[in-house]
């Protein structure tokens, strides 16, 4: 045991792995080399010890240089003596010396990489290929022209530029392109054979995902069909296909395959295909006075075609890596680094049924504005993590945008689960700072049948029940009674939502008023908004003002409002003159700082005075941001226009807010007046706020006078005005031209 382990770490070792390898390998891999006779001499159409002994420099580095030395002497020293012997050593050391050096410079982090990695393409096909060859043939040619290679004069000739030269450069330059990946297989494969199975894995994956049986085996029996033919014997009957006309017809079979089965097999493939043809030439190659010129156009179609197939398979293995990782990475979102909407769809639509369980966090949103989206990042990527060590296998958390995250599960047991879930995610702490923080988290799930075609509508509804979770600490069912009753009202508020926008955009609004009249005989008229269902009968404002106010189309409607009554004063300016109108205002006009300004703007536009106009906000309104309304309120009274505090006394601490406003009108709210009469408590309250509304200086509104008791107990208490069915219905804004005088001004 001891001896196995010391052998495994001392492998690499100049005496080890370096020195046995090339003494074995060199004399099994030369059967490889093919030589021809060309005229008088000898010319060389593959060559593979070179790219052998380079692929050993690239794996050993200067530890293999003992070997090389070694397996050299052996090699040559029996049959051509000590100083030819010496003379090749030092032929093959200088260029596998420089080619290494050069490329272990250029390439440092890469040079032990697999091959078909098209980034290191450029670097590899010049130092492994391009520069040993040079220096090769270069120190070959020389050797010979000294007379140092007596026993190789027929390899070289006595032009250097000669064909003979060119065939045995392209000879080591295609041997380098395909020899050197193939030495290189051969080694890893003997230093780790586990190294085949990743192999396997290596060339299944870069197979295209479409490439079907049938595909492959017509391929192969293209293939071998014109491998066949190409190597058949030659004679009188022969036909153009057993001539080298056949192997250009290998070129777009292999293309075919470069482009299909990536770099891996098309290299395991083509590279004996290669050598089989080489070594067989004369069998498509006749020999007949052009013979020197056929041989050194077939042998630049060797080096051709190798470096086509070599870059082709490399550039359409990268492709294919390259969309896989873009597909990835659409499944992952970039800034969280979790599977995101995309990636839900595409395990939803693989499992035929599934739970899906969606996560709300809305303190998530309060967090992340005080201490920034880094807090709302890692605070999901922790909660996944903590979610994900209670999931099966092909479970999986995603990320959702603002704060909310969803959870596929397998639909066995999934009530049951979902429970479990809900318990470990109470369990859940988030340390920021050293300060822990524990949201409160909604959950609620449905069961889906695959596909899911509509996700987005699922995950909107899955939503609002997540707030009934948050309610009800408790993960809630999207198919429940009330969790129905919830999406129903979100339906309904979205249709009116719908009905809102279409009513501002086509001015079908209605606009009807009602009288409030004074102890003088002086009154004013409040502007009421009604809108049209899709029947023509008119919706009352307590229906479609919170759903406007919920999703910000108030200050429109206010706006429209506004607009279309100062339109009206202007367009009957002579036959209501003084006319005054009040219009109620949302609490999102009321904090709007451009708000002043529009109202300015639509004064001097329609020609009215601001005296003639009374804005009505209601208590909780105003004080919904205290400083913004109070400044905006402020500069409406600087302008002239009036202020009317409604529905006085129904908001949280009314008195002590009063303290800090100055408003013209004080509203009191209808449900004291509607029972002054037969309750004494409403009475008494009545009568205080009148007394704070007197040390205020500012006048008192009585709404739903609907009795004469009624009014008559408003007048005791010195009540400036009154308002209800008593006074005036509601009725449309034309009916004003229809009276026959007009109020006079308060």
């Amino acid at each position: 045991m001891n001896i196995l382990a010391f052998l495994k770490k001392n492998e690499n070792r100049w005496w080890a792995l370096p020195l046995i390898l090339p003494v074995v390998l060199l004399p099994v891999l030369s059967i490889a080399n093919t030589f021809t006779q060309l005229g008088d001499g000898i010319a060389a159409l593959y060559y593979l010890p070179l790219s052998f002994l380079l692929s050993l420099m690239m794996f050993f580095g200067l530890e293999a240089l003992p070997g090389i030395v070694l397996s050299l002497f052996i090699r040559y020293y029996p049959s051509v003596g000590m100083f030819e012997t010496v003379a090749g050593m030092l032929h093959f050391v200088v260029p596998l010396v420089l080619s290494w050096g050069g490329y272990r410079v250029f390439a440092p982090r890469r040079n032990m990489t697999a091959y078909g990695d098209i980034r290191l393409m450029a670097q590899r096909i010049f130092w492994q290929v391009f520069c040993p060859a040079t220096l090769f043939l270069v120190l070959f040619q020389f050797a010979v022209y000294l007379g140092v290679y007596e026993s190789r004069q027929s390899l070289a000739g006595l032009n250097p530029l000669n064909i003979r030269t060119l065939i045995n450069y392209q000879t080591l330059l295609v041997s380098g392109l395909t020899g050197v990946p193939l030495s290189y297989l051969l080694i890893r494969l003997i230093r780790h054979p586990r190294y085949l199975k990743s192999l396997f894995s290596q060339i299944r994956s870069q197979i295209d995902k479409k490439v079907t049986v049938i595909e492959f085996l017509m391929w192969a029996i293209a293939l071998g069909g014109l491998l066949t033919l190409l190597l058949l014997p030659m004679n009188e009957n022969s036909s153009i296909f057993t001539t080298n006309y056949t192997l250009s017809l290998l070129m777009p079979v292999m293309l075919w395959g470069a482009m299909r089965f990536g770099y891996k097999l098309i290299s395991l493939i083509w590279t004996p295909i290669l050598l089989v043809s080489i070594h067989y030439f004369y069998r498509y190659i006749p020999v007949n006075p052009g013979y020197d010129i056929q041989l050194a156009i077939t042998s630049s179609s060797y080096l051709v075609f190798s470096f086509v197939l070599v870059f082709m398979s490399m550039l359409a293995t990268r492709q294919r890596a390259v969309n896989k990782r873009s597909r990835r990475l659409a499944l992952l979102d970039p800034v969280v680094h979790m599977p995101n909407l995309r990636a839900l769809s595409r395990d939803l639509a693989k499992n035929p049924w599934s739970a899906l369980c969606l996560l709300r966090i809305p303190e998530l949103e309060i967090l992340g504005r005080n201490y920034g989206v880094l807090l709302r990042i890692l605070y999901k990527q922790q909660l996944a993590q903590w979610v994900n060590g209670t999931l099966q296998p092909n479970e999986q958390v995603y990320h959702l945008t603002g704060y909310d995250m969803a959870v596929r599960l397998n639909a066995e047991s999934h009530q049951q689960r979902i429970e479990t879930l809900d318990e470990h995610i109470k369990q859940f702490r988030f340390v920021w700072d050293g300060m822990p923080l524990q949201p409160q988290v909604g959950v609620s799930y449905c069961y889906v049948r695959s596909p899911v075609n509509h996700l987005y509508l699922v995950l909107g509804e899955l939503g609002v029940v997540a707030d009934l979770s948050l309610a009800s600490n408790h993960p809630e069912n999207l198919q429940q009674r009330g969790a129905v009753h919830l999406q129903r009202n979100l339906k309904d508020k979205v249709a009116m939502m719908s009905r809102l926008q279409k009513a501002l955009d086509n001015d079908e609004f209605t606009l009807l008023v009602q009288p409030v009249r004074g102890l003088r005989g002086d009154c004013y008229h409040e502007v009421l908004l009604r809108m049209p269902d899709a029947n023509g009968l008119l919706i009352s404002p307590d229906r479609f003002l919170p759903v406007a106010q919920e999703f910000g189309l108030s200050s429109r409607v206010d706006l429209w409002v506004l607009e279309y009554t100062l339109r009206f004063l202007a367009a009957h300016r002579e036959r209501l003159p003084g006319q005054r109108f009040a219009i109620n205002l949302a609490p999102s006009t009321v904090c709007r700082v451009q708000f002043p300004l529009e109202v300015s703007r639509l004064l001097a536009k329609y020609t009215i005075e601001p005296w003639q106009l009374i804005f009505e906000v209601t208590e909780c309104s105003t004080f919904c941001n205290a400083e913004q309304a109070l400044h905006i309120l402020r500069q409406l009274q600087k302008m002239g226009v009036r202020i009317a505090i409604d529905d006085f006394g129904t908001g949280y601490a009314s008195y002590a807010r009063l303290k800090s406003v100055d408003a013209d009108i004080l509203k009191i709210d209808g449900s004291f007046i509607r029972n002054i009469v037969n309750n004494s408590l409403d009475y008494q309250i009545v009568a205080s706020i009148c007394h704070l509304a007197r040390m205020k200086k500012m006048l008192v509104v009585a709404e739903y006078v609907e009795t004469e008791e009624i009014r008559s107990a408003v007048h005791a208490l010195g009540i400036d005005y009154v308002q209800g069915y008593l006074i005036g219905r509601p009725a449309p804004l034309e009916s004003l031209l229809e009276a026959e005088a007009s109020c006079a001004d308060a």
